[in-house]
């Protein structure tokens, strides 16, 4: 069953598919695959089908709230949503609930999606990994055994294992973008201020909220209604008046391409994909791919200044810190390393790096690179086998390194299914603009996802579709009755 946001979005248009049926068909699938992936920490199972049933009303009318009208997604636990438990990956905010929406959940919501649940995290989105305390970890729908990535852990392995049609998430070192590797689906953060952000975050410089979906064509249209400047983000950006779904010509593209960042091995079978990628996207475009030579240097010591300094403002003052897990307690004591001057000397050096990184965009329109340099590793671990970080905190960021310059650098950079490993693993492939270049860097992923692994299934929900279509696990044979065009079939 095709779960692409604009075959079910045509379906629901046209009648031949009610939100209603839709949403009992996710519900259906998170009963018998959350148990497996742990990706959603809160299902909302009697309010979705209310939501539902309304908007199937509404639709009979005529009446469609939006271009997500009665479409499912799963909101990752960061985000704030009014009255409902903000629980955060951590114990000691299991009965937190916030009285007020975040605003990429709100415009999904008034675009008419229906929240259906709220999706794992790493405790404060503070880890690279799947791995929490608190839910335990989130699996990877391609293989159980092995981690989803993270810190919007549960909102790449909802999608993978097609739970919902569509996440949000958000990405302060790479967290849309190594789950979206990991379990071979799309992801994007724009330029920094490109989706507003709120509540304040302590490290509202490298911060990015987006959505996240099985294709950049999705995604397209889901940052289309999320864009745009809120009064409560001081960072937010004006609309940049760009129609994402709108293709735009690109034959005349300058892009770039490294097979590496600092030096960083590339685990070899990564490697060969991703070349095997960027050789196909240039025959299949037209495209002159050409090698760039960086001699930037590894700016994990600006990242790791900013990002523990900054939890330690935020949660510092916290009475009791043994409510939180043991990571990310050992990061906020951590913070106490470090004073303004080495804060203030963190930024300055960010801004240089910055400098750097925009510098390249002078002679190129888009940076091909692997997003992350290895498989996916033990669901239980921070870390694969092998890899350490310069970092004594940030353990992560020893196998993360192509991610965290570019919120360092607020560069848009989105990560693309690329084609699997001779494991049977996604490897994902990052493509980064120019800031402001969103709309530029959407049109490539749309383009290039034609010609790479677009639309392929893990093993579960493969055997979970066979099993289930037709039967009790199944319980709409109205959903399995019309094709991705939205037509009956």
């Amino acid at each position: 069953m095709d779960f692409s946001v604009l075959a079910l979005r045509s379906a629901i248009a046209s009648g031949s598919l009610t939100s209603e049926a839709l949403v009992r068909e996710c519900l259906a699938r998170i009963r018998r695959l959350n148990p497996v992936v742990n990706a959603f920490s809160q299902v909302f199972e009697e309010e979705a089908l209310e939501e539902a049933r309304a908007c199937d009303r509404e639709a009979a009318q005529g009446h469609l709230r939006g271009p997500l009208h009665g479409i499912p997604m799963g909101v990752k636990d960061l985000f704030f949503v009014a009255d409902r438990l903000c629980q955060r990956g951590s114990a000691a905010y299991k009965n937190f609930a916030p009285k007020a929406t975040a605003p990429i959940v709100q415009r999904m919501i008034d675009a008419g999606s229906i929240m259906i649940g709220k999706t794992t995290t790493t405790e404060m989105g503070w880890s690279g990994s799947g791995h929490s305390e608190f839910y335990g970890p989130t699996r990877n729908p391609w293989n159980p055994e092995l981690t989803s990535g993270g810190s919007s852990s549960g909102s790449g392995a909802a999608l993978a294992a097609r739970m919902v049609p569509f996440t949000l998430g958000s990405d302060g070192g790479g967290s849309v973008r190594i789950p979206a590797a990991f379990c071979g689906v799309f992801a994007m953060k724009g330029t920094l201020g490109r989706v507003p952000t709120w509540p304040w975050s302590a490290t509202e410089m490298l911060s990015h909220a987006g959505p996240m979906s099985v294709s950049a064509k999705d995604s397209a249209l889901l940052f289309n209604i999320a864009k745009g400047p809120d009064p409560r983000d001081h960072q937010a950006l004006p609309d940049d008046g760009a129609d994402y779904t709108d293709p735009r010509p690109i034959r005349a593209l300058r892009v770039g391409f490294t097979p590496s960042l600092f030096g960083f091995a590339v685990v070899p079978d990564v490697d060969r994909v991703i070349r095997e990628a960027v050789a196909t996207l240039s025959g299949a475009l037209d495209l002159d791919i050409r090698p760039v030579l960086l001699d930037w240097q590894d700016p994990i010591r600006i990242f790791e200044t900013l990002w523990v300094a900054g939890r330690g403002v935020a949660y510092g003052a916290e009475a009791d810190l043994s409510a939180f897990g043991s990571g990310f307690r050992g990061l906020v004591e951590a913070s106490t390393r470090y004073d303004l001057a080495d804060y203030l000397s963190a930024a300055k050096a960010r801004a240089d790096f910055a400098g750097s990184v925009h510098a390249l965009f002078e002679d190129i329109d888009l940076l091909l690179l692997p997003t992350v340099p290895v498989e996916p590793f033990a669901a239980d671990r921070e870390a694969p086998e092998g890899f350490s970080s310069p970092s004594e905190v940030l353990a992560w960021t020893g196998w993360t390194p192509f991610t965290y310059p570019f919120n360092l650098s607020g560069n848009p950079a989105a990560s693309l299914p690329a084609g699997l490993t001779v494991n049977g693993l996604p490897v994902g492939l990052q493509v980064v603009g120019r800031r402001h270049a969103d709309a530029l860097v959407m049109a490539f992923c749309q383009r290039a996802e034609d010609h790479l692994f677009h639309n392929k299934l893990p093993p579960l929900v493969v055997a979970g579709d066979k099993a289930g279509r037709g039967t009790a696990s199944n319980p709409t044979a109205e959903i399995s009755s019309w094709n991705s065009t939205g037509e009956h079939s």
